[in-house]
């Protein structure tokens, strides 16, 4: 039986001695962990050399997650439930646009070369090659708009995906015209309460502690009281100024789904009824290291937050705390969207000078970034701290208060996870 030379690892297999393809083995991993080091190292000095390899080699080294992968639908539609990134879709617009406009400058160019054609058709070859020239300016022209329109300044975080109010679609505005009114909104004055004969008071009261200007009432769960409804509660609460009514749902004592009712002002009717799945409650008190609540104005993030249905979301939640944060607090709530899901998180920051074994702040390409040399934020979690999922979007209030062809606008059904890349927000 001959030897075999290391990084063989075929020939390990093929003795029959057992101590002979241990130690075959170990000889053909000691070679490739050698020859893996030693490639480092020249690559190593390499990059040292010329800093554009580092930088090449991190553009493809890149994961690919899900997210990475997402479909969207391959269609020029921006209403409610269609999957689109609206901020690809603006651009894909504005593109097309910027292209008819030039494709109507070249027609005009050409028909009043014709014109000139019949004036002199002694300079026929002449204009010929000038139609060719000018029609090359302007592909030259159309390629540099492309090339700037694709070339974006990257952003200082490419990692927050912050959602863009802004790009709500027109057919999004008509349809819930007081939710995206063009006015700022009044500060949110909000009712909180429960299910029928709920247990989850506290849970309750932590809910109506994230909301700023929020009350919570219980329902009243005694044998001989009136059981109101929802719509019985919603008009109550919209004779009393209230903007939005949230009602907690309860399932083997614990919160299982948020209802968001929006009141709107007194010459509307209410609606629309945002119905959320509720997942992984935490309280604050649970969070190991937790902070306590100041009765300060939250700022706000919202993140992820792309399509259409995305949006009306975003906005939703957005309605329901005031626009002018106070910065004193230094409280700062957290939506952030991911597979559908939105994380709520409620933390208190803090700036400090950075430690002397703590490296600078980088970008998404590995350079320092300029601005916070010698700064880091710490940050507290306060809670309390649950995800959300979107099921349903009524028109009215609820499903019962819903009237017409268009009573529920949109719902999630089972068979729209069929396929693990698209994802609906």
């Amino acid at each position: 039986m001959g030897f075999s030379k290391p990084g063989s690892a075929s020939l390990s297999l093929k003795t029959s001695n057992k101590l002979r393809r241990k130690q075959m083995y170990i000889e053909d991993k000691k070679a490739a962990n050698k020859e893996r080091h030693e490639q480092r190292h020249r690559r190593r000095k390499e990059e040292a050399k010329d800093p554009e390899l580092r930088r090449e080699r991190l553009e493809k080294n890149q994961p690919t997650s899900i997210d990475k992968k997402r479909v969207w639908d391959d269609v020029d539609d921006d209403s409610l439930g269609a999957v689109v990134d609206l901020a690809q879709l603006k651009r894909r617009r504005l593109e097309q646009a910027e292209l008819a406009a030039a494709q109507e400058a070249d027609d005009v160019a050409e028909e009043e070369g014709e014109d000139d054609d019949d004036d002199d058709k002694d300079s026929m070859l002449d204009s010929d090659e000038d139609m060719d020239s000018d029609d090359e300016a302007a592909e030259e022209k159309r390629e540099k708009l492309r090339r700037q329109r694709a070339a974006r300044t990257p952003s200082i975080a490419p990692s927050t995906a912050s959602t863009n109010l802004d790009l709500t679609p027109d057919s999004l505005t008509d349809q819930f015209k007081h939710l995206f009114a063009d006015e700022l909104p009044p500060i949110p004055k909000i009712l909180v309460t429960t299910s029928l004969n709920a247990t989850i008071h506290k849970e309750a009261q932590e809910i109506a502690a994230l909301l700023p200007n929020s009350t919570y009432i219980r329902r009243s769960a005694h044998v001989h009281a009136h059981k109101y409804s929802v719509r019985e509660i919603a008009k109550f609460a919209k004779n009393r100024g209230y903007n939005a009514l949230v009602v907690v749902m309860e399932d083997q004592k614990r919160p299982y789904q948020l209802i968001v009712i929006h009141l709107n002002s007194e010459d509307a009717a209410p609606g629309p009824t945002l119905t959320y799945s509720v997942r992984g409650y935490m309280p604050g008190k649970a969070l190991l290291g937790h902070g306590n609540a100041t009765n300060h104005y939250p700022e706000l993030l919202l993140n992820g937050f792309k399509t259409p249905l995305g949006l009306l979301a975003a906005k939703s939640m957005n309605t329901l705390f005031p626009a002018q944060p106070e910065l004193a607090g230094r409280q700062v709530v957290t939506l952030h969207n991911q597979r559908d899901y939105i994380f709520v998180r409620r933390h208190r920051y803090v700036f400090r000078e950075a430690r002397p074994t703590e490296k600078n702040v980088v970008d998404a390409d590995g350079k320092e970034m300029v601005g916070v040399k010698g700064i880091r934020a710490g940050l507290q979690e306060l809670g309390p701290r649950m995800t959300l999922k979107l099921r349903r979007v009524d028109k009215g209030v609820g499903r019962a208060g819903s009237e017409g062809d268009d009573a529920t606008k949109w719902e999630w059904k089972a068979k729209m996870e069929k396929k693990r890349t698209r994802f609906n927000l």
